[in-house]
């Protein structure tokens, strides 16, 4: 198994193998940059000496000979004589060539002096004291961040907001559900109360230890991933005291300016997700101002052959060396890109780069900028013209070579998203965005025919194809598909609308014979269906549960398109399960075997905890005029974003661009 550090932690698309804190840290990219820049410092200190040498040479004549070489460069050449020996150079005879000696002393005289007022600030420079150049130096930086900040708050264009239905209410009649609702807001409360008081800024919380936690997703840095990811959870359950706490920490103290190595997808779907929702509901610039500026760092990450973006980028713009002593600036350049070591020979991973057409489409909206719409266009007409086995799409491929990687296909990890953003896609544009209908029709026949199998016991689930063979195993990610294949169903090819549903169902009664089935009522990571041995987890490293929330995902779209109560009856056995075995003192924590009675806890409580399974929960037990489906679109992150109605311009609110 690969070590726990090395693997993104958590998403929709990759198990996350780390039971606890990290074993060790994760640095290796951080000392490849500074080995760079030491590099980069030493070969700028050397042609600096090497320069401010030349300046004390004597005046030789190698030097004059310098002199007038450059100025022959740059001044063209007036020969009154008709033998000149150099055929070569420009010559000018004529009327006008009284005119052009004038221009060209002019000409000389003016380098001459430049020359001369260059060198005479190279040695005083070079005299000045270390401090004095350092605070040059400060200086110049110091004139570098002001431009910057110049930049970042430049206002963006006007954007006419859609009439936003359902960012409130929802409130139940019923008495009995109207409680467990507010015990979900409770068991909200409880996990950001705690998380405000031992982890605040960090990116996670350490709920047993009571202190901040991270992952390798969000590199080195604490971006505050957990505010982030709760906003709207916050925002929809009247929770604004808590918002505008979140909302200040933000607007203050969230610097996307930090030399750390990012998960793009990780932080496009919980970041830019997550600020676009809040700015969504809330209304507050901040929010897209925020989420503009993110998205600008990650860009760099689709520098690649194919346009198929690197798995991480730096989100530093390093300043290197000042070069003041020649140009009087410095020289900077942004964040590289690179894939997991893993991923199959330095490929990007479907589900990573196949998750960010709505975050990207939202984006381009709200700037009027293009470039956000173009990069995932690109995406999707690339691999539209690659071959695909049995009309699936492999897990992997190379950014370089625009290769498929090993045959591995999957609707759980690596693979998910992918297929979720597809119908989505189509459901953001107010579904006239035919082109991605199509494709994701194609996709769940495939899907459909070759990964859906039925077992002994009468369970249908989702396999996995690996190495030409179908592997009878199903992750927790994979649950997703039950709402996703309820969602899609109206409008599906051959008016196959009520198969669809029934098709939800089903992978929602296995998901949840894979919670009932364990001692704890929590449901294992993956699970298998081999002989005798169905919807349980056989190795050890399956069998633990981090407040995911892909089950309770699946209840809720059901519970939307059926009202069947068996949804609310399953999402409330999960909530009870999580509240008695999950909650700490100081928030929740997920649990290391799911078959122990004697439950021994991973001290994490996940970001996505807050923006996901608690947010499913309450909408469980909310009334249907809260985040409406016909309005509203949620990523994969469950940040709600509108659909883009035709009556607000699909693209771009931006006029310049419509």
């Amino acid at each position: 198994m690969t070590a726990p550090a090395l693997l993104p932690l958590s998403g929709r698309r990759i198990p996350p193998l780390n039971l606890g804190p990290p074993s060790f840290p994760h640095h290796r990219a951080t000392l490849r940059l500074s080995e760079k820049f030491i590099l980069l410092l030493i070969l700028s200190a050397f042609i600096t000496l090497c320069f401010g040498a030349f300046f004390f040479l004597p005046d030789s004549s190698k030097h004059k000979r310098f002199d007038l070489g450059l100025e022959d460069v740059l001044i063209p050449h007036v020969d009154s004589g008709k033998g000149a020996k150099n055929s070569g150079v420009f010559l000018i005879h004529g009327p006008d060539e009284h005119r052009h000696r004038e221009e060209e002393e002019r000409l000389r005289n003016k380098i001459r002096a430049d020359h001369e007022k260059a060198l005479e600030e190279a040695k005083e420079k070079l005299k000045k004291s270390k401090e004095e150049i350092q605070a040059e130096i400060q200086t110049e930086k110091n004139k570098v961040v002001r431009e910057k900040k110049m930049k970042e708050n430049k206002s963006l264009p006007p954007v006419p907001l859609a009439n936003l239905v359902g960012i409130s209410g929802g409130d139940p009649e019923d008495n009995n559900v109207k409680k467990k609702r507010e015990k979900i807001k409770e068991m909200m409360k409880h996990a950001w109360d705690n998380y405000r008081a031992y982890g605040w800024g960090h990116n996670e919380l350490r709920p047993i230890a009571r202190k901040g936690h991270s992952t390798n997703i969000f590199g080195s840095s604490q971006m505050g991933a957990t505010i982030v990811d709760a906003l709207d959870t916050l925002y929809i359950m009247g929770l604004h005291d808590e918002f505008r706490d979140g909302q200040n920490w933000i607007e203050n103290n969230l610097d996307f300016s930090v030399n750390s190595e990012v998960s793009v997808f990780e932080v496009n779907i919980r970041f830019i997700g997550g600020l676009l929702s809040a700015y969504y509901l809330s209304g507050e610039e901040i929010f897209k101002t925020k989420a503009v500026q993110l998205a600008e760092k990650l860009l760099p990450a689709f520098n690649t052959p194919t346009g198929i973006p690197w798995a991480m980028v730096n989100l530093k713009r390093i300043l290197l060396l000042p070069d003041v002593f020649i140009t009087g600036s410095f020289s900077s350049f942004s964040g590289v890109g690179r894939n997991w070591g893993w991923a199959s020979a330095g490929s990007s991973i479907l589900a990573e780069f196949g998750t960010l057409h709505m975050e990207f489409v939202h984006l381009s909206y709200l700037t009027g900028n293009l470039v956000y719409y173009n990069k995932v266009m690109h995406i999707r007409k690339l691999l539209q013209k690659m071959d695909r086995p049995n009309g699936l799409y492999p897990n992997y491929l190379n950014p370089r070579t625009g290769r498929w990687g090993q045959y591995h296909t999957s609707v759980g990890g690596l693979g998910d998203s992918f297929y979720e953003y597809l119908l989505k896609a189509w459901l953001m544009s107010d579904k006239t965005d035919h082109e991605a209908r199509k494709i994701d029709d194609d996709a769940i026949e495939a899907i459909e025919k070759h990964l859906i199998k039925k077992s002994r016991g009468g369970l249908v689930f989702i396999g996995e194809w690996k190495n030409g063979h179908l592997e009878k195993k199903m992750g927790h990610l994979a649950c997703f598909a039950g709402g996703m294949f309820a969602l899609g169903a109206d409008g599906s090819r051959k008016d196959k609308a009520g198969h669809y549903l029934e098709l939800g169902a089903e992978i929602a009664r296995t998901c949840h014979e894979s919670y009932d089935r364990t001692a704890l009522k929590l449901g294992p990571e993956s699970f298998k269906f081999d002989g005798a041995v169905e919807a349980v987890a056989v190795r050890q490293a399956e069998k633990y549960y981090i407040l995911r929330p892909e089950v309770i995902e699946t209840y809720w779209y059901l519970w939307r398109f059926t009202h069947d109560p068996r949804y609310r009856q399953w999402g409330w056995e999960a909530a009870l399960a999580i509240e008695k075995h999950c909650r700490v003192r100081g928030g929740f924590s997920g649990i290391k075997d799911v078959y122990s009675s004697t439950p021994t806890h991973d001290d994490v409580q996940q970001s996505f905890f807050l923006a996901e399974t608690l947010k499913y929960l309450y909408l469980l037990f909310s009334n249907d005029d809260l985040l409406p489906l016909d309005h509203w679109v949620f990523n994969t992150e469950a940040h709600p974003l509108p659909v883009l109605h035709l009556a607000n311009t699909t693209l771009s609110g931006n006029p310049a661009v419509r």
